[in-house]
């Protein structure tokens, strides 16, 4: 293990999505564990990384200046001109939590004497420590593996998040109209992805059957460009006295607190079940062409739905048969599925396996 005996600065690089920085938290309990007395800086989009605003392993999360991505130009000036900014904060360590070799690039032309991350993308030839990432690997894991590959020795990875009190107290006072007799449940029915998305009006049956069957009270919160779907579903379920969309009420760092409060969290793969998941909240997760061996929900109470059929390119193929390890033991088959595939039925099925004990005996009433 590294020797902890001075503190140091430490750049933790975890950009992009809000699923993808959430994950993080195992890792950066870890990182913190061994470096008790360091100073830990994230850096972060502007937007997404207000999931980790209320961490207590982190001291600072930081903003790059320039923006990569936009085109092969601006993206080379992008990593020089952060490369800057980041040497001037002086960083003994790095550890990249992004499969990106611009951003491990920024953190060999900083200096930093130290730099971990992933053999990807060509960026092992400029980190200290390179890793190799294991495929269909849930991504919890294969940040941890940065730890380890360093020397680092790593808990049971559970999952946890947090929530201000003043956040929470106003999260509450929004809540306060709804009615607490039956079960809230949250839904993320939508993606940047849209292949991603299950139809609209087998999202609204199942709300219908919540309200109707299940007594429940429906909670949207997303962005504003989420807004018309969620009135799509709501209006197509017929229920509208039941269903509350949130969004212009609650900011991102928000709706962790508001995800919190919730009985059960319905939706397809995006990065609100992983912060759902995050606060222990039980989730339905829907899933077509991604990954649920890489990106199920983490650490708590889940039901992951997919098509058994998935397809497989003619090079996956081939590499199946040569090497049958690479798909192994996995629990659910790798390849593209359709979404579209799942039932209804089944869906209802697993949120009442998982809604509580306390909102599930409403079942049965009626």
């Amino acid at each position: 293990m590294p020797a902890t005996a001075a503190p140091e600065r430490i750049l933790v690089v975890r950009t992009r999505f809000v699923g993808d920085t959430v994950l993080a938290i195992p890792f950066l309990r870890n990182l913190r564990r061994a470096f008790p007395a360091a100073t830990i800086d994230v850096l972060v989009e502007k937007a997404s990384g207000t999931v980790l605003a209320d961490c207590p392993y982190v001291d600072e999360l930081i903003v790059a200046p320039g923006q990569t991505g936009q085109s092969p130009l601006g993206t080379c000036a992008a990593v020089f001109a952060n490369a800057a900014w980041l040497r001037e904060r002086r960083y003994d360590r790095a550890y990249v939590l992004k499969r990106s070799l611009a951003a491990i690039l920024q953190t060999r032309l900083a200096g930093i004497p130290h730099r971990v991350g992933f053999a990807s993308q060509g960026g092992g030839a400029f980190l200290s420590r390179s890793v190799r990432i294991r495929e269909h690997r849930h991504e919890v894991e294969v940040f941890l593996d940065l730890l380890r590959a360093d020397g680092i020795p790593v808990d049971d990875g559970h999952n946890e998040n947090w929530v201000a009190g003043e956040v929470g107290a106003r999260i509450d006072a929004l809540l306060a109209p709804l009615p607490a007799a039956g079960p809230r449940v949250f839904v993320a029915p939508r993606s940047t992805a849209t292949e991603k998305e299950w139809p609209v009006e087998r999202m609204a049956r199942v709300v219908r059957w919540l309200v109707e069957a299940r007594q429940a009270e429906i909670v949207f919160c997303g962005a504003p460009r989420d807004m018309g779907m969620h009135r799509a579903i709501a209006d197509a379920a017929g229920v509208a006295a039941h269903v509350h969309d949130l969004t212009p009420e609650v900011k991102l760092r928000e709706t962790g607190a508001l995800v919190s409060r919730m009985d059960l969290c319905l939706g397809i793969d995006t990065g609100l079940l992983h912060l759902a998941a995050s606060h222990g909240v039980p989730v339905v997760a829907l899933f077509g062409p991604t990954d649920p061996n890489q990106w199920r929900p983490w650490g708590t109470r889940v039901e992951v739905l997919r098509s058994p059929v998935v397809v497989r390119g003619a090079l996956d193929r081939l590499l199946d048969r040569l090497r049958p390890a690479r798909v192994a033991g996995l629990r659910w088959p790798p390849g593209a599925a359709r979404i579209d595939a799942i039932a209804v039925d089944d869906v209802q099925a697993a949120c009442d396996r998982l809604l509580p004990a306390r909102r599930a005996a409403l079942a049965h009433a009626g």
